[in-house]
Protein backbone atom coordinates (compact mmCIF):
# COMPACT_ATOMS: atom_id res chain seq x y z
CA UNK A 1 0.00 0.00 0.00
CA UNK A 2 1.01 3.63 -0.36
CA UNK A 3 3.43 4.80 2.28
CA UNK A 4 5.24 1.47 2.70
CA UNK A 5 8.18 2.39 0.48
CA UNK A 6 11.23 0.15 0.75
CA UNK A 7 14.61 1.40 1.85
CA UNK A 8 17.03 0.44 -0.93
CA UNK A 9 20.75 -0.15 -0.49
CA UNK A 10 22.86 1.30 -3.33
CA UNK A 11 25.34 -1.60 -3.47
CA UNK A 12 22.63 -4.16 -4.26
CA UNK A 13 22.22 -5.50 -7.77
CA UNK A 14 18.89 -5.88 -9.53
CA UNK A 15 17.16 -9.16 -10.43
CA UNK A 16 18.25 -12.33 -8.72
CA UNK A 17 16.49 -12.11 -5.34
CA UNK A 18 13.11 -11.41 -6.96
CA UNK A 19 13.51 -14.48 -9.14
CA UNK A 20 14.80 -16.56 -6.24
CA UNK A 21 11.88 -15.54 -4.02
CA UNK A 22 9.37 -16.21 -6.80
CA UNK A 23 10.83 -19.69 -7.25
CA UNK A 24 10.50 -20.56 -3.57
CA UNK A 25 7.32 -18.71 -2.66
CA UNK A 26 5.43 -18.52 -5.93
CA UNK A 27 3.07 -21.20 -4.60
CA UNK A 28 1.66 -18.82 -1.99
CA UNK A 29 -1.95 -18.11 -3.00
CA UNK A 30 -2.00 -14.36 -2.30
CA UNK A 31 0.10 -11.58 -3.77
CA UNK A 32 0.55 -9.93 -0.37
CA UNK A 33 2.03 -13.18 1.04
CA UNK A 34 4.50 -13.40 -1.84
CA UNK A 35 5.55 -9.78 -1.34
CA UNK A 36 6.04 -10.21 2.38
CA UNK A 37 8.13 -13.33 1.74
CA UNK A 38 10.38 -11.21 -0.45
CA UNK A 39 10.37 -8.47 2.17
CA UNK A 40 11.35 -10.85 4.98
CA UNK A 41 14.17 -12.24 2.84
CA UNK A 42 15.39 -8.72 2.09
CA UNK A 43 15.25 -7.84 5.76
CA UNK A 44 17.28 -10.90 6.77
CA UNK A 45 19.92 -10.05 4.16
CA UNK A 46 20.04 -6.30 4.82
CA UNK A 47 19.68 -5.96 8.59
CA UNK A 48 22.93 -6.04 10.60
CA UNK A 49 22.97 -7.47 14.09
CA UNK A 50 19.80 -8.72 15.77
CA UNK A 51 17.05 -9.40 13.25
CA UNK A 52 13.93 -8.69 15.26
CA UNK A 53 10.67 -8.20 13.40
CA UNK A 54 10.83 -4.49 14.14
CA UNK A 55 14.36 -4.12 12.77
CA UNK A 56 13.56 -6.21 9.68
CA UNK A 57 10.54 -4.02 8.97
CA UNK A 58 12.60 -0.84 9.38
CA UNK A 59 15.15 -2.17 6.88
CA UNK A 60 12.56 -2.71 4.14
CA UNK A 61 9.81 -0.16 4.72
CA UNK A 62 9.18 3.28 6.18
CA UNK A 63 5.62 2.37 7.15
CA UNK A 64 4.80 2.21 10.90
CA UNK A 65 2.58 -0.83 10.22
CA UNK A 66 5.23 -2.90 8.42
CA UNK A 67 6.38 -4.70 11.57
CA UNK A 68 2.80 -5.76 12.37
CA UNK A 69 2.36 -7.10 8.85
CA UNK A 70 5.65 -9.02 8.97
CA UNK A 71 4.64 -10.48 12.33
CA UNK A 72 1.33 -11.64 10.88
CA UNK A 73 3.01 -13.13 7.82
CA UNK A 74 5.42 -15.19 9.91
CA UNK A 75 3.23 -16.21 12.83
CA UNK A 76 -0.41 -16.28 11.78
CA UNK A 77 -0.61 -16.37 7.98
CA UNK A 78 -1.55 -19.98 7.04
CA UNK A 79 0.99 -20.75 4.34
CA UNK A 80 2.60 -24.10 3.64
CA UNK A 81 6.39 -24.18 4.04
CA UNK A 82 6.92 -27.60 2.45
CA UNK A 83 6.68 -26.45 -1.20
CA UNK A 84 9.22 -23.69 -0.47
CA UNK A 85 11.65 -26.23 1.00
CA UNK A 86 11.11 -28.54 -1.95
CA UNK A 87 11.99 -25.72 -4.35
CA UNK A 88 14.97 -24.75 -2.18
CA UNK A 89 16.25 -28.32 -2.44
CA UNK A 90 15.91 -28.20 -6.23
CA UNK A 91 17.71 -24.88 -6.44
CA UNK A 92 20.63 -26.15 -4.36
CA UNK A 93 20.80 -29.42 -6.28
CA UNK A 94 20.75 -27.52 -9.58
CA UNK A 95 23.57 -25.14 -8.64
CA UNK A 96 25.85 -27.44 -6.64
CA UNK A 97 27.01 -31.06 -6.64
CA UNK A 98 25.99 -32.46 -3.25
CA UNK A 99 28.57 -34.81 -1.76
CA UNK A 100 26.57 -35.65 1.34
CA UNK A 101 23.28 -35.19 3.17
CA UNK A 102 24.58 -33.81 6.44
CA UNK A 103 22.69 -33.39 9.71
CA UNK A 104 23.26 -30.69 12.33
CA UNK A 105 21.26 -29.39 15.28
CA UNK A 106 20.35 -25.85 16.26
CA UNK A 107 19.45 -24.70 19.78
CA UNK A 108 17.35 -21.56 20.12
CA UNK A 109 17.45 -20.15 23.69
CA UNK A 110 14.05 -19.02 24.96
CA UNK A 111 12.60 -17.37 28.03
CA UNK A 112 9.51 -18.82 29.62
CA UNK A 113 7.66 -22.03 28.85
CA UNK A 114 5.25 -21.10 26.06
CA UNK A 115 7.33 -21.09 22.86
CA UNK A 116 6.52 -24.23 20.90
CA UNK A 117 8.74 -27.16 21.90
CA UNK A 118 10.69 -25.22 24.53
CA UNK A 119 12.39 -27.44 27.06
CA UNK A 120 15.44 -27.49 29.32
CA UNK A 121 18.16 -29.37 27.43
CA UNK A 122 21.86 -29.99 27.79
CA UNK A 123 23.67 -28.36 24.85
CA UNK A 124 27.03 -30.09 24.29
CA UNK A 125 28.78 -27.18 22.59
CA UNK A 126 27.81 -24.87 25.47
CA UNK A 127 28.54 -27.46 28.14
CA UNK A 128 25.43 -26.53 30.11
CA UNK A 129 21.67 -26.93 30.30
CA UNK A 130 19.52 -24.13 28.87
CA UNK A 131 15.86 -23.41 28.19
CA UNK A 132 15.58 -23.73 24.43
CA UNK A 133 13.98 -25.07 21.28
CA UNK A 134 15.91 -27.74 19.38
CA UNK A 135 15.83 -27.95 15.62
CA UNK A 136 17.25 -30.78 13.52
CA UNK A 137 18.48 -29.56 10.14
CA UNK A 138 19.40 -31.33 6.91
CA UNK A 139 22.11 -29.76 4.77
CA UNK A 140 23.25 -30.49 1.23
CA UNK A 141 27.04 -30.42 1.60
CA UNK A 142 29.40 -29.85 -1.30
CA UNK A 143 32.98 -29.15 -0.31
CA UNK A 144 33.04 -26.11 1.96
CA UNK A 145 29.38 -25.22 1.29
CA UNK A 146 26.63 -26.62 3.52
CA UNK A 147 23.17 -25.39 2.55
CA UNK A 148 20.13 -26.02 4.82
CA UNK A 149 17.09 -27.37 2.99
CA UNK A 150 14.82 -28.83 5.69
CA UNK A 151 14.16 -28.75 9.45
CA UNK A 152 12.32 -30.61 12.17
CA UNK A 153 11.38 -29.20 15.58
CA UNK A 154 11.98 -31.55 18.49
CA UNK A 155 8.87 -31.76 20.65
CA UNK A 156 9.37 -33.01 24.23
CA UNK A 157 6.76 -35.42 25.55
CA UNK A 158 4.80 -32.73 27.40
CA UNK A 159 4.19 -31.02 24.04
CA UNK A 160 2.68 -34.26 22.73
CA UNK A 161 0.36 -34.86 25.65
CA UNK A 162 -0.82 -31.40 26.72
CA UNK A 163 -3.84 -30.43 24.60
CA UNK A 164 -3.81 -26.83 25.85
CA UNK A 165 -0.17 -26.29 24.91
CA UNK A 166 -0.74 -27.84 21.50
CA UNK A 167 -3.77 -25.69 20.76
CA UNK A 168 -2.07 -22.45 21.77
CA UNK A 169 1.01 -23.28 19.71
CA UNK A 170 -1.08 -24.52 16.74
CA UNK A 171 0.72 -27.86 16.62
CA UNK A 172 -0.77 -30.18 13.96
CA UNK A 173 -1.93 -33.63 14.98
CA UNK A 174 0.87 -35.32 13.03
CA UNK A 175 3.60 -33.53 15.03
CA UNK A 176 4.42 -35.58 18.12
CA UNK A 177 7.36 -36.35 20.35
CA UNK A 178 9.88 -38.42 18.39
CA UNK A 179 13.47 -39.36 19.17
CA UNK A 180 16.35 -37.66 17.39
CA UNK A 181 17.11 -40.61 15.12
CA UNK A 182 13.52 -40.76 13.86
CA UNK A 183 13.64 -37.09 12.90
CA UNK A 184 16.82 -37.77 10.94
CA UNK A 185 15.22 -40.65 9.05
CA UNK A 186 12.17 -38.50 8.34
CA UNK A 187 14.34 -35.68 6.96
CA UNK A 188 16.28 -38.08 4.75
CA UNK A 189 13.09 -39.72 3.49
CA UNK A 190 11.62 -36.33 2.61
CA UNK A 191 14.68 -34.95 0.83
CA UNK A 192 15.28 -38.20 -1.05
CA UNK A 193 11.69 -38.20 -2.29
CA UNK A 194 12.05 -34.60 -3.46
CA UNK A 195 15.35 -34.87 -5.28
CA UNK A 196 16.23 -38.56 -5.70
CA UNK A 197 19.37 -38.26 -3.59
CA UNK A 198 19.50 -41.81 -2.18
CA UNK A 199 22.90 -42.36 -3.82
CA UNK A 200 24.34 -39.42 -1.88
CA UNK A 201 25.59 -40.66 1.51
CA UNK A 202 24.06 -39.40 4.74
CA UNK A 203 26.64 -38.07 7.20
CA UNK A 204 25.53 -37.87 10.83
CA UNK A 205 27.31 -37.39 14.15
CA UNK A 206 25.75 -39.82 16.64
CA UNK A 207 28.89 -40.07 18.79
CA UNK A 208 27.03 -38.88 21.90
CA UNK A 209 23.73 -40.63 21.15
CA UNK A 210 22.92 -44.07 22.60
CA UNK A 211 20.40 -44.58 19.76
CA UNK A 212 23.08 -44.77 17.06
CA UNK A 213 22.25 -48.43 16.35
CA UNK A 214 18.62 -47.55 15.64
CA UNK A 215 19.67 -44.91 13.11
CA UNK A 216 22.18 -47.25 11.43
CA UNK A 217 19.57 -50.01 11.15
CA UNK A 218 16.98 -47.57 9.78
CA UNK A 219 19.40 -46.28 7.14
CA UNK A 220 20.38 -49.84 6.21
CA UNK A 221 16.75 -50.85 5.69
CA UNK A 222 16.30 -47.92 3.33
CA UNK A 223 19.38 -48.76 1.28
CA UNK A 224 20.79 -45.34 2.15
CA UNK A 225 24.58 -45.09 2.09
CA UNK A 226 25.97 -43.43 5.18
CA UNK A 227 28.90 -42.38 7.33
CA UNK A 228 27.76 -42.23 10.97
CA UNK A 229 29.95 -41.23 13.91
CA UNK A 230 29.19 -43.74 16.65
CA UNK A 231 29.62 -43.72 20.44
CA UNK A 232 32.43 -45.79 21.99
CA UNK A 233 29.90 -48.07 23.66
CA UNK A 234 28.30 -49.23 20.39
CA UNK A 235 28.36 -53.06 20.18
CA UNK A 236 29.95 -54.56 17.07
CA UNK A 237 30.98 -57.98 15.79
CA UNK A 238 34.41 -57.85 14.11
CA UNK A 239 34.80 -59.76 10.85
CA UNK A 240 37.92 -61.05 9.13
CA UNK A 241 40.92 -62.50 10.97
CA UNK A 242 39.64 -61.48 14.39
CA UNK A 243 36.02 -62.44 13.80
CA UNK A 244 34.10 -64.56 16.25
CA UNK A 245 33.51 -68.17 15.12
CA UNK A 246 30.69 -68.54 12.62
CA UNK A 247 28.53 -70.45 15.08
CA UNK A 248 29.13 -68.10 18.02
CA UNK A 249 26.17 -66.22 19.42
CA UNK A 250 26.19 -62.47 18.80
CA UNK A 251 26.15 -61.75 22.52
CA UNK A 252 29.30 -63.81 23.02
CA UNK A 253 31.29 -62.32 20.16
CA UNK A 254 30.20 -58.70 20.42
CA UNK A 255 32.55 -56.00 21.68
CA UNK A 256 32.04 -52.32 22.21
CA UNK A 257 33.87 -50.12 19.74
CA UNK A 258 36.06 -48.90 22.59
CA UNK A 259 36.89 -52.49 23.66
CA UNK A 260 37.74 -53.49 20.12
CA UNK A 261 40.05 -50.51 19.58
CA UNK A 262 41.68 -51.05 22.98
CA UNK A 263 42.44 -54.69 22.12
CA UNK A 264 43.41 -54.34 18.49
CA UNK A 265 44.04 -50.69 17.75
CA UNK A 266 47.77 -50.14 18.10
CA UNK A 267 49.68 -47.43 16.33
CA UNK A 268 50.85 -50.01 13.79
CA UNK A 269 47.28 -50.90 12.77
CA UNK A 270 46.46 -47.29 11.83
CA UNK A 271 47.50 -46.52 8.24
CA UNK A 272 48.35 -43.01 7.10
CA UNK A 273 45.78 -41.85 4.56
CA UNK A 274 45.21 -38.55 2.80
CA UNK A 275 41.87 -36.93 3.60
CA UNK A 276 40.93 -34.20 1.08
CA UNK A 277 40.93 -30.87 2.85
CA UNK A 278 42.51 -32.30 6.00
CA UNK A 279 45.92 -33.60 4.91
CA UNK A 280 47.38 -36.84 6.23
CA UNK A 281 45.54 -38.64 9.03
CA UNK A 282 46.02 -42.08 10.58
CA UNK A 283 43.00 -44.36 10.16
CA UNK A 284 42.13 -47.90 11.18
CA UNK A 285 39.68 -49.63 8.83
CA UNK A 286 38.01 -53.00 9.35
CA UNK A 287 34.75 -54.76 8.52
CA UNK A 288 32.13 -55.42 11.17
CA UNK A 289 28.47 -56.11 11.59
CA UNK A 290 25.99 -55.20 14.29
CA UNK A 291 24.50 -57.85 16.58
CA UNK A 292 21.27 -59.13 15.07
CA UNK A 293 22.18 -57.97 11.57
CA UNK A 294 23.86 -59.79 8.70
CA UNK A 295 24.84 -56.62 6.84
CA UNK A 296 28.53 -55.86 6.67
CA UNK A 297 29.62 -52.36 7.62
CA UNK A 298 32.97 -50.66 7.65
CA UNK A 299 34.35 -49.41 10.93
CA UNK A 300 36.84 -46.56 10.72
CA UNK A 301 38.68 -45.00 13.62
CA UNK A 302 40.99 -42.02 13.61
CA UNK A 303 44.13 -42.09 15.69
CA UNK A 304 44.97 -38.70 17.15
CA UNK A 305 47.79 -38.64 19.74
CA UNK A 306 46.52 -35.32 21.10
CA UNK A 307 43.02 -36.68 21.76
CA UNK A 308 42.15 -38.01 25.18
CA UNK A 309 39.98 -41.09 25.59
CA UNK A 310 38.64 -43.35 22.85
CA UNK A 311 39.46 -42.56 19.20
CA UNK A 312 36.70 -41.12 17.05
CA UNK A 313 34.94 -43.90 15.17
CA UNK A 314 32.49 -44.16 12.29
CA UNK A 315 30.36 -46.85 10.68
CA UNK A 316 29.84 -46.73 6.93
CA UNK A 317 28.26 -48.66 4.08
CA UNK A 318 31.02 -47.46 1.75
CA UNK A 319 32.95 -50.73 1.89
CA UNK A 320 35.17 -50.14 -1.12
CA UNK A 321 35.71 -46.39 -0.86
CA UNK A 322 39.15 -45.03 0.05
CA UNK A 323 39.53 -44.43 3.77
CA UNK A 324 40.67 -40.87 3.13
CA UNK A 325 37.49 -40.03 1.29
CA UNK A 326 35.36 -41.47 4.09
CA UNK A 327 37.37 -39.43 6.60
CA UNK A 328 36.69 -36.31 4.54
CA UNK A 329 32.97 -37.12 4.41
CA UNK A 330 32.88 -37.77 8.15
CA UNK A 331 34.22 -34.33 8.93
CA UNK A 332 31.54 -32.59 6.87
CA UNK A 333 29.49 -32.54 10.08
CA UNK A 334 31.91 -29.90 11.38
CA UNK A 335 31.13 -27.73 8.37
CA UNK A 336 27.39 -28.13 8.88
CA UNK A 337 27.76 -27.18 12.55
CA UNK A 338 29.76 -24.11 11.51
CA UNK A 339 26.96 -23.19 9.11
CA UNK A 340 24.48 -23.28 12.01
CA UNK A 341 26.69 -20.68 13.70
CA UNK A 342 26.57 -18.56 10.52
CA UNK A 343 22.79 -18.88 10.46
CA UNK A 344 22.72 -17.67 14.05
CA UNK A 345 25.10 -14.75 13.57
CA UNK A 346 24.29 -13.57 10.04
CA UNK A 347 20.76 -14.72 9.18
CA UNK A 348 18.74 -14.34 12.37
CA UNK A 349 18.16 -18.00 13.21
CA UNK A 350 17.99 -17.21 16.94
CA UNK A 351 15.80 -14.13 16.54
CA UNK A 352 12.38 -15.72 16.00
CA UNK A 353 9.96 -13.92 18.32
CA UNK A 354 6.81 -16.02 17.89
CA UNK A 355 5.58 -19.01 19.84
CA UNK A 356 3.69 -21.08 17.27
CA UNK A 357 4.71 -24.24 15.47
CA UNK A 358 3.90 -22.82 12.00
CA UNK A 359 5.72 -19.60 12.86
CA UNK A 360 8.89 -21.50 13.79
CA UNK A 361 8.83 -23.39 10.49
CA UNK A 362 8.09 -20.23 8.50
CA UNK A 363 11.06 -18.48 10.10
CA UNK A 364 13.45 -21.40 9.62
CA UNK A 365 12.42 -21.70 5.97
CA UNK A 366 13.15 -18.04 5.30
CA UNK A 367 16.41 -18.09 7.27
CA UNK A 368 17.54 -21.10 5.22
CA UNK A 369 16.52 -19.36 2.00
CA UNK A 370 18.39 -16.17 2.95
CA UNK A 371 21.59 -18.06 3.74
CA UNK A 372 21.36 -20.13 0.56
CA UNK A 373 20.80 -17.03 -1.54
CA UNK A 374 23.81 -15.32 0.06
CA UNK A 375 26.04 -18.28 -0.83
CA UNK A 376 24.77 -19.12 -4.30
CA UNK A 377 23.85 -15.77 -5.82
CA UNK A 378 26.07 -13.15 -4.26
CA UNK A 379 29.02 -11.86 -6.37
CA UNK A 380 30.99 -11.91 -3.11
CA UNK A 381 29.96 -14.41 -0.47
CA UNK A 382 30.25 -11.81 2.29
CA UNK A 383 27.92 -9.32 0.58
CA UNK A 384 24.63 -10.84 -0.54
CA UNK A 385 23.28 -9.49 -3.81
CA UNK A 386 19.70 -8.28 -3.82
CA UNK A 387 17.53 -6.64 -6.44
CA UNK A 388 15.43 -3.55 -6.26
CA UNK A 389 12.20 -4.48 -4.54
CA UNK A 390 8.62 -3.50 -5.37
CA UNK A 391 7.81 0.14 -4.68
CA UNK A 392 5.40 -0.86 -1.93
CA UNK A 393 4.38 -3.71 0.26
CA UNK A 394 0.86 -4.74 1.25
CA UNK A 395 -0.60 -3.72 4.58
CA UNK A 396 -1.54 -7.21 5.80
CA UNK A 397 -0.22 -10.75 5.44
Amino acid sequence: MAGQHLVLSPQWSTASLNTFSDTLFGHLPRADQRRWALGYLRGLLATPGKKSIRRLAAAISASPTASQSLQQFINTSPWDWEPAREELTRVVQGRTTPLALTVASAFLPKRGAHSCGVHRRFVPRLGRTINCQMGVGLFLSSGDMHLPVDWRLMLPERWSDNADLRERARIPGTARHRPYWEHILDLLDMVSSRAGLTAVPAVVDMSECPDATLLVNGLSRRGQNFVVAVPPGLRILPLGPRAAPADAQDAQGALSVQEFLHRHGTRQTYATVHAPGRGDVRMLSTRVRLPGSRQTHRLLAEWDPARQGAPRAWLSTLLDERAGRIAALAHLTSGAAATVSRLEEDCGLLDFEGRSYPGWHHHMTLVSAAYTYSRLYSPASTTPAAPEAPASLPRTA
